[in-house]
Parts: structure tokens; C-alpha cells; sequence
């Protein structure tokens, strides 16, 4: 399961501050930021698209549940169980699949931030942030209500604004907002995965705080990318590796929904993948061997996006002069 799929379903990831709601984030006693998620239990109840997005993306944060789900996809259906707790602060996201190979994915940490910090100031939580973007590069529509594993559910249209980027359709639950349903929509509308959840058992509200993470510079790199499309932004994402050396290098861009990987490495301490376009799954990887500040080099875009916008972004990349 890719990490923006357990992301949305299980442990999310992708928060949005309620301000119209007055749901906000706060600096706590040791002066670290957090989120109190007894204040969802206080706010008023969403009625436009823009707000059950922003409560839906709080909720994956802030309720502790155990589920069932199916997953359908390219690569046919798997079943799986999900769990969400919070403990200290901090949240734990477990997604175990029940048939194929056995797989666990597991994630643990803070409300991260949606950017690195920089000239344009801090960099919000990613619940904000988040929020933000999706108004100006999304459009977002009610649709009507549906049952989704024996609950109430309001369907909630997410298409993009221009064609860099794939849509999605969320099935959110009332009575709390988590999402109980969500497709990813290629060009054509048509679902590229469904993530289901089947029964969602007791879901219950943390009553406490999570902590948010810490503001994060933007690390150093010898290159630089020309074009990225409208809204990406670097992320504040640990990607070393004890397997690489210090010249093979990994980021992270973000609009808040769709993410790309860029990986940038000597050809010789990677292993060399042919040039073109690769599918894997529902994601699309552009390989590059390029001559690039002296060295040959091989360069990786990976992403559940359009292949020709990752092709861009990988002949875009330009090596700094020094």
C-alpha cells in the first residue's frame, strides 16, 4: 500500500486547520505546537464542501479506531485491518494486509507541516496548509449521502483545476468525518484504486493534545528544478539512508494530495533502472540517465500523477554551477 493511500485511511497525514470553525492549533506549555482534538467535539457541524474536507483531514489525526478495509486496484482486491491510536502525542498508524505476501505499514510521529521553512515564513501544519491549497487547486463538491460499512456517508468530489494532477472522491462519515471511502481519479475519471473500510469498529475521540513537528530548513542540494506544477512545494521529509552515499540524494514535493519522489544518484551506486517510463501500480516512474555535474547520473520522478507531468519535472532538474 503506497504511503498517501495509509496516509488518507489509517494514520492521515493530511490535517486541515477548521478556522472557519474555530478549530485552531496552539502553542502548548514547553512552547512545542499542538492540536487539542477535544475542540472537534465543540465545533459546529460542516455545511459546505471546503469544511467537510478540512474536518475530515482533523478527524484522521484525532479519532482512535480499529477497521477493516478492501482494497481494489490495478493489481486486483487485497483485504486488510487498520488501527489508529495516539499515545503521548503521538499518533500510531498500523495497515496489515490479510491475504497475498504479508505486509505491515506502520507510521509514528507528529502532525507534520505541509513545506520547509524559508523566506516566506513558517511553514504551517500540514492540516492548514493542506486546507489552503486545496480551494485554490481543487474544485470540491457535496455529492449526496451514501451507506459505507453500515454508516452514514457524504460524498465529497475533489477534481483538479488543471491536468498536472489526478481527483479524488472521498466518502465521509458524519457522525465523525474520517474517511470511510476513497477513489483515485485518472484524467478520464476513472478510479485508478478504491480503498473501502468494511466495518469500522468504535471509533473514539482522543480526548488530549498532538503535538505538531517542528519547523524544518530546507536541506542544501547542488541542483535545483526548473518547473514543478502550480501548488508543489519541498517537503520536510527524512529520506537518508545508511544504503547510500552522500551523493545520492532524495526529496519530497507536495501539493497536500498529490505527491511526487525525486531521487538523484551517481550511476553506479544505485541500481540502473532503463530509460522511459515505468509503471508501478497505480504510481508512474520517469527515468533519466543524464551528464549532470560531471558525473553520469541517473534520475527518478515517482508519483501518482500524469507520466508526462513526471517526465517534466525530471528534465527540468538543472545542475547549479559552482
Amino acid at each position: 500500500m503506497t504511503a498517501s493511500r495509509l496516509c488518507f485511511i489509517a494514520a492521515s497525514c493530511l490535517g486541515g486547520l477548521l478556522i472557519s470553525v474555530g478549530i485552531q492549533a496552539a502553542p502548548s506549555e514547553t512552547g512545542d505546537e499542538h492540536f487539542d482534538c477535544r475542540t472537534l467535539a465543540e465545533a459546529e457541524a460542516p455545511t459546505t464542501a471546503q469544511q467537510w474536507f478540512e474536518r475530515s483531514l482533523w478527524a484522521g489525526h484525532c479519532y482512535q479506531y480499529n477497521a477493516h478495509a478492501v482494497r481494489i486496484g490495478l493489481d486486483g482486491v487485497r483485504t486488510l485491518t487498520i488501527s489508529h491510536d495516539v499515545h503521548d502525542g503521538i499518533e500510531r498508524g498500523v495497515a496489515s494486509y490479510l491475504d497475498g505476501p504479508p505486509m505491515v505499514f506502520e507510521r509514528r510521529g507528529r502532525i507534520g507541516r505541509l513545506g520547509v521553512s524559508g523566506e516566506d515564513g513558517e511553514a504551517p501544519p500540514s492540516p492548514t496548509g493542506i486546507a489552503e491549497r486545496a480551494d485554490a487547486l481543487y474544485r470540491l463538491q457535496l455529492g449526496g449521502e451514501e451507506r459505507i460499512a453500515n454508516r452514514r456517508a457524504l460524498r465529497l468530489d475533489i477534481a483538479p483545476l488543471d491536468s498536472f494532477r489526478f481527483g479524488h472522491r472521498l466518502w465521509l462519515d458524519q457522525a465523525t468525518g474520517l474517511t470511510l471511502k476513497q477513489s483515485l481519479l485518472d484524467e478520464t475519471g476513472r478510479p485508478l484504486e478504491t480503498f473501502q473500510l468494511t466495518t469500522l469498529e468504535q471509533p473514539r475521540l482522543h480526548q488530549g493534545e498532538i503535538r505538531l513537528d517542528r519547523q524544518r530548513e530546507a536541506p542544501t542540494d547542488p541542483w535545483r528544478l526548473d518547473w514543478l506544477p502550480e501548488g508543489f512545494t519541498a517537503q520536510p521529509a527524512d529520506t537518508r539512508s545508511a544504503r547510500h552515499g552522500e551523493e545520492v540524494t532524495h526529496r519530497v514535493y507536495s501539493d497536500g494530495l498529490a505527491t511526487l519522489s525525486l531521487f538523484v544518484a551517481p550511476v553506479g551506486e544505485t541500481e540502473l533502472l532503463a530509460p522511459g517510463l515505468h509503471r508501478l501500480g497505480v504510481s508512474n516512474a520517469a527515468v533519466r540517465h543524464r551528464d549532470l555535474g560531471g558525473k553520469p547520473r541517473q534520475l527518478v520522478v515517482m508519483g501518482e500523477l500524469p507520466p508526462r507531468v513526471l517526465l517534466r519535472v525530471a528534465d527540468s532538474l538543472v545542475w547549479e554551477t559552482p
